[in-house]
Parts: C-alpha cells; structure tokens; sequence
C-alpha cells in the first residue's frame, strides 16, 4: 500500500517532469547566457575602448579575466551544486551573474569592467554546471534526452555565433554597455521560470567539501588558462613590437612555461588524490568510462578547433569584407540554422539507432572539410562561394559533435556527480577554447607577418593578402584538429544504444 509519504515524492516527481520541456526553455536561456557572453563583449571592446580610455593590449584582459575565472572555479561550482543542491546553485548562479552583469555596464573604469568580467566567469562557473546536471537528471528517458540535447547542444553550439549578432545590434543602434545589460533580462526570466517551475531538492553528494582538492583543481585550472593565453598574448605582443613570431617564441617565456607547468602538476596531483580519497570530488571512474572519456577528449578538441570559425571568420567578414558587426552576426546565421537541424536529426533519429561512435567520428570529419574549405579565403572573393558552403558545413558538423558529446559524457551518472560531471563538460570546452586561441592565433599571426605576396598577385592589397593568408594557415590547424578528433571518438567511444536511467538514481527530495 502506498504511504502518503510516497504518494508526496511521486506527485512532486510527476509535476516535475510534467513540465521538463518548458524547464528546458528555461536551462537553455541560462546556458545561451553564460555562452554567448564569451563573444558578445568583443564586438563592443571597440567602443568600450574609446569610453573608458583602456589601450589595445590591455583591452585583452576583458576576455582573459572572464575565462580565468570560469575555467579555474568550474569544478568547485559543479560541487557545490552535488552538495547543496542543483536549483539553488543555479539561482545563486544567475544572481550573481546579473549583478556582476550591471556592474559592468556601469563601469567608470577600466579596472571596474575586468573586475566585473572575472566576477562574471566566476558566477559562471557555478551557473554552467548546475544547469547540465539539471538537464541530465530532468530527462531520464533514452529517447527524450535526445530531443533534449539536441536542443540544449544547439544552444551551446550556437551561442557565439548568437552572441556576434546580439552584440553588434546592441553596439550598433544602443550601446557597448547594453551587451551587458542585457544579461539581467536574460537572467530575470531564468530566475522566475526556475523558482516556479523546479523543485527545491536536497544536495545529492555525501561528505564536505574537499578543501584540498579544490585548490588542487582551481589552482591547477587557472594555471593552464593562464598559461595558454599568456602564450596568445605573447604572439600578439611581438607582433606589435616587430619582433618574430613563432610557437616557440609564445611558449618559451617563463611565465607561460611556468603557469603551464605548475597548473598540469597540480591537476595531475588532484587526480592522484581522488584515487586515494573515501568521497572524491570526481571519481577517476567517472573519467575512465569509455563513453564519457571519449566524449570528453572530442569535446575538447572540436572546442579547440571551433575557435577558428568565430575568431577569424568574424575578423575576416569584418576587417578585409568590410561587414558591418550586424552584417557579420547575421552571416553566421545559416550556420545556427544548420547546427540546430543536425544536432536534431543527431540526436533524434540517428543516436537511438547507433550509439555516439559513429556519430562522433563522421562529425568531425565534416568539421574538418569545413575547415578546409576556408582555407580557400580570398580578399575578394564572394560570402556565397567562399563562406556561406563552409559554415553550413561546419554548422553541421557541431550540432552532430556538441550535442552527441555532451548527452554521452552526462548519460547514467550518479545523481551524487552530475554536477561534477557537468563542470567537466564545461572544463573541457574552456580549456579547448584557450588551446585554439593560443596556438592558432600563434599561427596565424606568424603566417601574416612571413607572407610575400607572389609576383603579378593582384588579389588585393599586400596588407590584406597577408592577414588572409593568417587566418588560412589557422584554419589548417583547424582541420587538423578535427582529423585528430575523428581518429580519438573512432577508437575511444563505445558502440551501442544509449540505456535508460532507473528513476532511484536521480532521486527528487523536495526540501
């Protein structure tokens, strides 16, 4: 016979899941939030430069201080949100990032809007993987947690590219600080929807938190972020100055050296210590699962890879193309189109019947025809021949990617570390990110400042030819990045259907 007690914990999971699609709606935005604000500031720096008087190197810091601040705290945010609960983390998450959101566009300073961004990054941090777990432990059911992430990868595939055009309207007919004030707006909705529509659930993980370590891994990851893009600034910084640019020359300096080493030392001693530990912060299991390992490792190479697409197409459409910031955010529109489609189809269609091996694979290899077709850039060749086959391709290759590799890597986990899982998901892709930004921006400006045009060429100005040439040899790098990554899902990845997960192990307890 059914106790009253049972009949409360089945009622409250029924409305719970009743409305998981319109919770969906509400995860998205906060995830679209936290994804597009990787972008949406750099279409405003210029603007922003001439407000608050910052110079051009320090303008840097405005993206730098966001993803140190993200990538070092992401693991110690998916604990929080294990141990105190995942709506809770996640309201904390969009409170915090609203404010620092308005602080920001209210910045008198310089120092005031980098003091914002990092706060910005740090909310992130706990925001991010308080809504995967969220979706993981909301859609339970093989089938729906492929519509699911299909919509939800969508999202994360398509939100630089969303925050290029967001930016450039908001820059363009209001103004730079509106790229941060609209955040609130974002984060407001998100924060009502949340409140009435999630149940306030107990923290899942037993035991405190590690202190040690967390600052093994927040240490460690801020290390390496800091490490990778020191090395980017570096190129930068000798290209200014007329010096030589080689990878060498933006990895040998001893800071980067330094921060690199120290912050792989101290992961790799964060792992040790999770091998030894009672309760750890991320189970070595977690890791070693085919199907999470591989997806992890893809991740992190597609993020790499990607960084190729919204850095130096935008610099491409803006700079030799002369795009005005809308122009460029609606150039990439045919793209989100296409991820969205592929990532559907994907998740929907294809993943029942196969499992991620196949998938994962034949995605990156049309990543890297993508790449390699913009590797055919010309000054004065046309957005319908040169571009616009290349980003559809490309959009199709992330939605198959990103939303395949990101419902693998969260599937069947413990409720005790969805949110640790989740905070990995997010930890490879920010550490992807950098990777791409320091060595292809590595590569691109050191391809810019050796090229010789060659005799009778007539294809534009010299100064021109050579950033084109630049941004060629990256998205080289970047097709190799993607080659790398079909050969790592093919023999990583697991074959067969994704299972069901039993109700017991994402439990609801309503506090």
């Amino acid at each position: 016979m059914q106790t009253a007690a049972t009949a409360h914990d089945t009622d409250t999971e029924h409305q719970h899941h009743s409305k998981r699609w319109i919770i969906l709606a509400f995860l998205g935005l906060a995830q679209l939030m936290v994804v597009l604000d990787a972008t949406i500031v750099n279409i405003a720096m210029p603007q922003a430069q001439l407000s608050l008087g910052f110079s051009v190197v320090d303008r840097q810091w405005l993206v730098t201080a966001y993803s140190l601040a993200f990538g070092s705290l992401l693991l110690l945010g998916g604990r929080l949100s294990d141990m105190v609960g995942r709506k809770t983390m996640l309201q904390v998450g969009l409170v915090g990032f609203a404010f620092a959101s308005a602080l920001g566009g209210a910045a008198q300073s310089f120092t005031m809007l980098v003091a914002a961004r990092a706060i910005q990054g740090a909310f992130a941090a706990v925001l991010a993987p308080a809504a995967l777990a969220l979706l993981t432990t909301t859609f339970t059911d093989p089938g729906e947690r492929g519509k699911a992430f299909s919509i939800y990868g969508s999202i994360a595939g398509a939100g630089a590219a969303i925050g290029l055009l967001l930016g450039g309207l908001l820059t363009q007919y209001l103004d730079w600080r509106w790229t941060l004030y609209v955040n609130l707006i974002f984060a407001g909705i998100a924060l009502v929807g949340t409140q009435l529509l999630l149940l306030r659930e107990r923290g899942d993980a037993r035991g405190g938190l590690d202190v040690i370590s967390t600052l093994l891994i927040s240490m460690g990851l801020f290390g390496i972020v800091y490490g990778l893009s020191d090395a980017a600034n570096n190129a930068t910084n000798t290209a200014a100055t007329g010096g030589t640019v080689t990878l060498a020359s933006a990895f040998r300096t001893p800071t980067t050296l330094g921060f690199l080493a120290v912050g792989i030392v101290l992961v790799g001693l964060f792992l040790f210590r999770q091998s030894r530990i009672k309760r750890p912060m991320l189970p070595l299991s977690v890791l070693a699962d085919r199907a999470r390992g591989g997806s992890f490792l893809s991740i992190l190479l597609a993020s790499a890879a990607m960084f190729t697409v919204f850095l130096f197409l935008t610099f491409y459409l803006q700079t030799v193309k002369g795009y005005s910031p809308v122009g460029a955010g609606v150039a990439f529109l045919p793209m989100v189109a296409m991820l969205a489609t592929s990532a559907a189809v994907s998740q929907n269609v294809l993943l029942p019947r196969t499992g991620p091996r196949p998938l994962v694979p034949v995605g990156m290899l049309f990543g890297a025809l993508g790449m390699w077709w913009f590797t055919h850039l010309t000054v004065t060749g046309s957005y319908l021949t040169e571009v616009l086959p290349g980003l559809l391709i490309t959009g199709l290759a992330m939605g198959v990617v990103f939303a395949t590799t990101m419902n693998t890597a969260t599937a069947r986990v413990p409720a005790e570390y969805a949110g640790a899982t989740s905070a990995t998901v997010n930890v490879t892709q920010q550490v992807g990110g950098s990777i791409g930004t320091a060595l292809l921006s590595t590569v691109a400006i050191a391809a810019q400042l050796a090229y010789v045009p060659a005799p009778g060429d007539t294809g534009g100005s010299a100064a021109a030819m050579a950033t084109v040439h630049g941004y060629t040899q990256a998205f080289w790098w970047g097709a190799a990045f993607f080659l790398i990554g079909a050969v790592v899902a093919a023999v990583v990845l697991p074959s067969g259907r994704p299972q069901a997960i039993a109700p017991s192990e994402h439990s609801l307890v309503v506090a």
